[in-house]
């Protein structure tokens, strides 16, 4: 991914910097589609996905999608894993430092 997608998506996630993790963790429980569209099969059933398919596959269509990358990275930050946000793990590793470039955020106050 380039930079300046990155760099996008973390200007993106600017609206959603001062809500608290524990509202967008509610949000994304209630809201989110993998928590509850794929409680039968997963949205790979079976077939051989890369990442990326898998990602897109199981987000696609989502309407919490930013706020579940926002809360993955101040939850998880560099150590992510898995499918969140609509973003693969390396994708998020590699987001992440132009996130925290773009300041505070609701629990981390002013960045150090």
């Amino acid at each position: 991914m380039t930079d300046d997608r990155l760099i996008g998506i973390a200007w993106s996630l600017d609206r959603l910097r001062w809500v608290p993790t524990d509202q967008l963790a509610e949000v994304v429980e209630r809201d989110g589609l993998c928590m509850w569209a794929f409680t039968n099969e997963p949205p790979d059933a079976g077939e051989e996905l890369t990442d990326r398919e898998l990602a897109e596959r199981t987000c696609a269509g989502c309407p919490v999608q930013d706020e579940c990358l926002e809360l993955e990275l101040r939850t998880a930050g560099e150590n992510t894993s898995g499918v969140w946000g609509a973003l693969t793990d390396d994708e998020r590793r590699e987001l992440y430092p132009h996130w925290l470039r773009r300041g505070e955020r609701a629990e981390r106050g002013p960045r150090s």
